[in-house]
């Protein structure tokens, strides 16, 4: 444990919740790739910060979730009293095989490729929409007034919730992110996430209700008749995957797209490459999710003793939490200034998404999503300027890796 133990006058390697971290990870990642790749935190979990260990980790099979033993080992047994906990340990994201193997195939038939290119006309309806009501006014919140719309409106079409209940998603809050964060929630931030779990579980079981009575043709009613089918699915099951389907389903993308367009303006060369050729936009998508992933880690629990992972010894039980930011800009996968954005480059392939068995399940709709906002907004908007693309203000979480606002003008 004490093979880096760091005296009080430099800065830990590894802070992520540090304002300067926030801002600005990647000088961090560079540090821990060229000096520690394999670094031990204070706290207690291996980081991979290097490509070769984080995709190693997330596709090997002595690699695994082990949520609920993992959570006891860092807040104690009774832990999995406290509801948003119990919540999370139903997820399928947090699931290992046979269970993520059987709440994965219940929903993976709603994310196929055919199903969700069969989505681009009314992802395209939704972004004209929403360029129509702000067009006129000359200046907006990107992140509020046109990011977090798109992906807020398809996932309630995908779960069948009912236009008139909208409203209440579409002035959410976005602040659920810091229960992923790598650093242990303080009491009162686990009584709020209880307090928006309860607010979540009500909203959900009053659908479910609706679905039992009128059926749809949507993931909900796909989901309570699974439920009802007995031994597929319980009700904790369902209220949690539906909550987990719901935030997955727009967070990642909305930072997808306010990540992307910021790496653009900060790029002017590159933004007006893609205004002149459009047709990049797909590569373009991929070289966001690659510059600035609008996920930065994802962990995984050894499921056995691991005799030598980059250097390192790894005892069974121990964490490993893997750096997709950090990843996605090493120099041995992409030689070619990993640090610069550039929308041609070519072989991309992103671990932003995760990788084995939890590769996202809404991979491809998230990236149709970014590519028809971006690229609609570009055309139809062509004058379109940031306030401050200098200084932008970050949301206080490291995992999930988004802008709280980006005003515009135009």
């Amino acid at each position: 444990m004490n093979e880096h133990v760091q005296t009080a006058t430099t800065e830990p390697l590894f802070n992520p919740l540090s304002p300067e971290f926030i801002r600005d990870p990647y000088p961090h990642y560079e540090r821990l790739r060229t000096t520690d790749p394999m670094h031990l935190t204070p706290l207690g979990a291996f980081v991979a910060s290097r490509h070769a260990e984080a995709s190693l980790v997330l596709r090997d099979k002595r690699f695994g979730k082990d949520y609920v033993e993992r959570t006891k080992r860092r807040y104690g047994p009774q832990i999995m009293e406290e509801p948003i906990f119990r919540s999370m340990s139903h997820w399928m994201l947090q699931q290992d095989p046979p269970d993520h193997t059987r709440l994965r195939g219940l929903v993976v038939k709603a994310f196929t490729a055919r199903r969700v290119e069969d989505m681009r006309p009314r992802i395209q309806q939704v972004v004209d929409q929403t360029l129509d009501a702000i067009a006129g006014q000359g200046h907006m919140d990107l992140i509020e007034d046109f990011a977090f719309k798109l992906p807020v409106t398809i996932i309630c079409d995908m779960l069948g919730i009912p236009e008139d209940h909208r409203e209440i998603f579409y002035k959410g809050s976005r602040d659920g992110g810091r229960i992923l964060e790598p650093v242990p929630l303080s009491p009162a931030e686990i009584e709020q996430g209880n307090a928006g779990n309860a607010m979540a579980q009500m909203y959900f079981q009053q659908l479910f209700e609706l679905r039992r009575k009128s059926p749809g043709n949507d993931l909900t009613t796909q989901l309570v008749q699974a439920e009802e089918d007995g031994s597929k699915l319980s009700n904790e099951e369902l209220t949690a995957n539906i909550i987990l389907l719901f935030g997955a389903g727009h967070e990642t993308t909305v930072n997808l797209i306010g990540n992307g367009l910021l790496a653009l303006h900060r790029n002017p060369d590159q933004l007006a490459l893609l205004k002149a050729n459009p047709a990049l936009i797909t590569n373009a998508i991929e070289e966001f999710l690659r510059y600035d992933s609008s996920v930065q880690l994802t962990g995984r629990v050894t499921l056995e003793d691991i005799e030598d992972l980059g250097g390192k010894k790894i005892p069974k039980g121990e964490s490993v939490l893997c750096l997709l930011g950090s990843a996605n800009r090493d120099p041995a996968v992409y030689p070619d200034r990993p640090e610069q954005l550039d929308i041609t480059r070519p072989n991309v392939r992103p671990l932003s998404f995760g990788g084995g068995i939890h590769f996202c399940l809404g991979a491809q709709l998230a990236r149709i999503e970014a590519e028809i906002a971006i690229s609609t907004l570009l055309r139809r908007l062509p004058e379109l300027k940031l306030d401050d693309a200098e200084n932008p203000e970050w949301r206080p979480t490291f995992v999930l890796r988004g802008l709280k606002r980006l005003p515009a003008s135009w």
